[in-house]
């Protein structure tokens, strides 16, 4: 029943479906990507993005786009760009160019996609140093949505553990926790996040800086799960089930992990399946202002730090791409949250 209410809701469907698309991508990215993503080209700098095309002349084609012709403006030291309708670049799938590991074990040089005339296209455009931005989005997009689920998956245990303990002993212990959780509630997250992101060592490796960033956002955000978890195990833990349980001599924690959380397991998947924005968001906004991940590493927090200055988004505005594509993820995750706590609890649905 649950599955039949899901896919009558079409938007839910979609958004799982775009977020399905996201992930596979990110995965594989060194396959998905046309270019590797820190290969300069700076005769390329701020190159604008070529428009994939389907019509030439007013006649059908096969997917091209056209090449770009460039001259330096001495005023402004900045490559100026024209289309050059002559110049078509056709546009195929599984084609081969930059060499790589799949995952550092399967090395490959065949792409996705990209131009067969050996020649390089930007369907994103490029960032200063002349790096594809398509390439850059699709690899940081790995550590921008997986942080969202690792956060999301160590929240998870620490809301169902403190929250289940809260919810089901009561008295002294629930006064605890639950004064623990307002005192975190009660501080801004954006504020906490930034003073424990501070005292991440700025020589850390890429690998600890970003398991800190993902601690730092988990120890936030289990307070809301925690929440809900101490408000259902209170209203089951009365149930004529649980005192079978109890009467039949089971212990605590087959009662919590057995028969308590499997009662309400589908309301916890959607509460978690609209966290996981919330994450998302905090990983963005450090590395934007520049608290969290930094270059060399890949994040779409990373790339958008660039887009800080006004000059330069002001003659390059596709370099706020990775802005829309956090928008995009936010909002089909919340879509897809909405969907699924509709389907797991039809009540709750307007």
């Amino acid at each position: 029943m649950i599955r039949i209410r899901f896919l009558r809701h079409k938007v839910a469907v979609a958004s799982l479906v775009l977020l399905g698309i996201f992930y596979f991508g990110v995965l594989f990215a060194e396959f998905a990507a046309p270019y590797d993503p820190r290969r300069r080209s700076p005769e390329q700098q701020y190159s604008p993005p070529q428009r994939l095309r389907l019509f030439h002349d007013g006649r059908l084609s096969a997917p091209f786009v056209y090449g770009l012709s460039s001259e330096l403006d001495m005023d402004t030291f900045r490559y100026v760009y024209e289309v050059d309708r002559e110049a078509r670049q056709p546009v195929a799938l599984f084609v081969r160019g930059d060499p790589y590991e799949l995952w550092g074990l399967f090395p490959s040089d065949v792409h996705l996609f990209g131009v067969t005339d050996g020649r390089r296209a930007y369907l994103f455009g490029t960032d200063n140093l002349g790096r594809d931005l398509l390439s850059r989005v699709i690899h940081g997009g790995r550590i921008s949505l997986s942080i969202g689920l690792v956060g999301i998956a160590i929240s998870f245990l620490l809301g169902i553990i403190l929250g289940g303990i809260s919810g089901y002993f009561g008295g002294t212990v629930d006064v605890v926790i639950q004064r623990l959780v307002e005192f975190l509630r009660s501080i801004p997250d954006l504020p906490l996040w930034m003073a424990l992101s501070v005292a991440l060592p700025r020589y850390w490796s890429i690998e600890r800086i970003y398991f800190g960033i993902v601690v730092i956002l988990s120890l936030v955000g289990w307070t809301s799960i925690a929440r809900v978890v101490r408000g259902k195990f209170m209203a089951v833990r009365e149930e004529e089930f649980i005192t079978a349980a109890v009467v039949a001599g089971a212990g605590t924690g087959r009662i919590l992990f057995r028969h308590l959380l499997p009662s309400f397991a589908s309301y916890m998947i959607a509460s978690l399946t609209l966290s996981v924005p919330g994450m998302i968001l905090g990983e963005t906004a450090l590395s934007f202002i520049g608290l969290g991940l930094q270059t060399p590493a890949i994040s779409w927090g990373v790339l958008l730090q660039e887009s800080q200055r006004i000059h330069v988004l002001a003659g390059s505005p596709w370099l706020l791409l990775p802005g829309g594509l956090v928008i995009v993820t936010v909002l089909a995750f919340n879509f897809l949250g909405d969907g699924l706590r509709d389907a797991a609890d039809p009540y709750t649905a307007t």
